[in-house]
């Protein structure tokens, strides 16, 4: 089933992916997301050092507080679920798990040697919708790097691998980056962080993102020599 899926036209293999390992897939996604907020809240109630007030740039002047960006700052539970949604392989989708959880955890140790926060705003964001929520669940400490922004990158450069392979048409990739892109900006927007934390949080992604996808190469062409081997 996988290779035949591999030929079919784009739009033809949404739904096999979908659909295969499903179970697994979904399943594994709400767990490393459960045990992830586990380890972010006790990091973030129980700080083992005092914290550090990032600094602002001159980035962060030039992007204004926006409320609807809210919306995109909550669609990365959306987004970043869509690479491994569409993955066909186990082993390669027991790689993403893994290396995902590698950054989170390095995210971790990081929020734990060097705790750090926003400076208050001035803004008053309890007028408005969901923020109320948000500061629940996402306090403005843990700020960098920002894993908003990191587990994105990763997702991004996964997905961008993935369509590329399914060879979808450029549209789809267009909305790949620019979800991205509207993601890192809500951080911002949302101040939520400060353009230090997405620019961590960026490089963090990036670099668990390429070695995760260096593995699977690695993997795949050894796979590949032993189906040739007599």
């Amino acid at each position: 089933m996988p290779r035949a899926t591999r030929h079919l036209p784009w739009q033809r293999q949404l739904w096999p992916r979908f659909c295969r390992l499903f179970w697994l897939k979904s399943i594994g996604t709400t767990a490393i997301m459960w045990v992830f907020f586990e380890g972010y809240f006790h990091v973030l109630r129980h700080p083992a050092y005092p914290l550090t007030v990032m600094p602002l740039t001159v980035v962060d002047a030039l992007v204004p507080f926006y409320p609807p960006a809210l919306l995109l700052y909550a669609s990365l539970w959306i987004y970043v679920p869509l690479a491994p949604a569409l993955l066909l392989g186990l082993r390669e989708l027991v790689m993403f798990g893994v290396w995902i959880v590698a950054l989170c955890a390095g995210g971790l140790l990081i929020f734990h040697f060097w705790p750090t926060t926003l400076a208050p705003s001035g803004i008053d964001r309890t007028p408005y919708l969901g923020f109320d929520i948000l500061h629940g669940i996402d306090a403005a400490a843990n700020a960098c790097p920002s894993l908003h922004v990191a587990s994105a990158a990763f997702s991004f450069i996964w997905l961008e691998r993935v369509l590329r392979e399914m060879q979808a048409a450029a549209i789809m990739r267009a909305v790949n980056v620019l979800w991205f892109i509207a993601i890192a900006y809500s951080t911002m927007a949302t101040r939520q962080h400060v353009f230090i934390d997405v620019a961590a949080g960026l490089a963090l992604g990036t670099v668990f993102a390429l070695a995760a996808l260096w593995c699977r190469r690695a993997v795949s062409r050894d796979t590949c020599q032993r189906q040739r081997a007599p």
